[in-house]
């Protein structure tokens, strides 16, 4: 099934597509700095409290992946995605009553809307850069959203520091964090400084809402749920359950890991700095600089696959790098200076987990959802969902870090690799929980 004849049209679909996984990017990744500021601003004063920025905003790809895809069905997948940003522009707006009382349970209550928005749009979205254009040409598609994802990912830390955090904040920040300032002058520098997040969350609030209403009002065409599930129909159909794949199953988990281990790789590194001396000012740039290593990695996955390599080889190369790496980034220690900044080479390593963290969703996802048949839809929710492993594995990661130190908290990863190598080179080819009698 193909949604465009006209060349025009797919060309605007794509521009269209790429706009939305733009915004996916700049809304998720920036978490990585609301994270070390909160824990500032908001004065938290343990790691699980800041996690819960991550959970927050990913708890809702577990709540509402089922209800978005079922909601998609009666509504339509244009309007859905009009009403997920709309969602979206809603948790940008509850951020000014939140900076004006300095709440964090309502800066939270945001993120969940933000998270709830992006459920809505995240299962409305692949199924469009699916179909927009030939079939055979869906994984190059599903790469250049991929570069525009991330792509917004380096940019929105850089562009939040910019905006909120002014020369008086950092000298701020620095003098709470040392405990030079303290009692009602602390909370009367925290209070103003908080105020700055409002201007850019309004403005966000307003290109969400104004985007909602060009997005359905734009020629691409919208797709028509009954089509979808006929066109799915086919191998697969006759199992009962959805849970009769067990390679689908393990691949949510999978996904479970692999976005989960993603994420504190790209959330912690800011904190992990900090506590080798650095400022924040100093350490945003390395949640971007990971975010580059997977945009290298789109890129190399573009030219490699599947031309030179095949796609679940490259899941298995890069399960079995993350592992490597992961063990480094405990293990290794000494000084090493890149870019002019000295750091303990462990960082260094939690930077490069980004390059083989970015072909493993590529990898899981076709391997999972592979001859679903009529349960096709129901198991891309299934996937979705198990993008809460972002809300999950921070917190553990955080609870480690509290109990023994950052480093030891990147322990996390080591069990989530593992699985995903078990996956890349075993699981996936589980058809059946138990053999088929002859």
């Amino acid at each position: 099934m193909t949604l465009n004849n006209s060349k025009h049209s797919y060309f605007a679909s794509l521009f269209m597509c790429g706009c939305l996984y733009f915004i996916f990017g700049f809304v998720s990744w920036v978490n990585s700095i609301l994270i070390p500021y909160f824990k500032v601003a908001c004065d938290l004063h343990n790691e699980v409290l800041s996690y819960l920025v991550a959970f927050a905003f990913y708890i809702a790809y577990l709540v509402m992946s089922i209800p978005a895809s079922v909601m998609l069905n009666k509504i339509g997948f244009k309007r859905g995605v009009e009403v997920g940003l709309w969602v979206m522009s809603l948790g940008a707006i509850l951020f000014v009553p939140a900076a004006l009382t300095r709440t964090y349970a309502l800066f939270l209550t945001g993120l969940f809307s933000f998270g709830i928005g992006l459920a809505i749009l995240q299962t409305a979205a692949n199924p469009f850069v699916t179909i927009i254009g030939p079939i055979e040409s869906a994984a190059r598609r599903i790469s250049i959203m991929g570069i525009c994802n991330k792509f917004a990912g380096i940019v929105s830390p850089l562009i939040f520091s910019a905006l909120v955090i002014r020369e008086a904040d950092k000298t701020t920040m620095e003098l709470v964090k040392s405990g030079a300032l303290t009692g009602a002058a602390k909370e009367a520098a925290l209070d103003e400084m908080i105020l700055n997040v409002i201007p850019p969350y309004i403005a966000l609030a307003v290109i969400l809402f104004l985007f909602g209403f060009v997005f359905y009002r734009s020629a691409i065409p919208d797709i028509d749920p009954k089509s979808l599930n006929k066109a799915e129909a086919g191998e697969g159909s006759e199992r009962k359950s959805i849970l009769a794949y067990p390679y689908l199953i393990l691949g949510a988990l999978a996904m479970f890991c692999h976005v989960g281990s993603q994420v504190i790789s790209v959330d912690t590194s800011i904190r992990y700095a900090e506590s080798m001396g650095w400022s924040l000012d100093e350490a945003k740039i390395l949640p971007s600089m990971t975010l580059a290593c997977i945009l290298v990695g789109y890129l190399l996955g573009i030219v490699l696959i599947p031309k030179y390599l095949k796609q679940q080889k490259a899941l298995l190369i890069c399960t079995s790098m993350g592992l490597v790496l992961s063990l480094c980034a405990i293990f290794c220690s000494g000084e090493m200076n890149i870019f002019g900044h000295s750091a303990d080479i462990s960082l260094w390593f939690v930077v490069l987990l980004g390059l083989p963290n970015s072909l493993i969703f590529a990898g899981i996802w076709p391997l999972a959802i592979r001859n679903l048949g009529k349960y096709t839809n129901l198991g891309s929710s299934l996937l979705v969902m198990g993008l809460c492993g972002n809300a999950f594995l921070p917190l553990i990661y955080g609870w480690v870090a509290d109990n023994f130190n950052l480093r030891m908290g990147y322990w996390v990863l080591v069990p989530c690799f593992v699985y995903l190598i078990f996956y890349a080179s075993v699981g996936h080819k589980i058809e059946h929980w138990t053999p088929k009698r002859k």
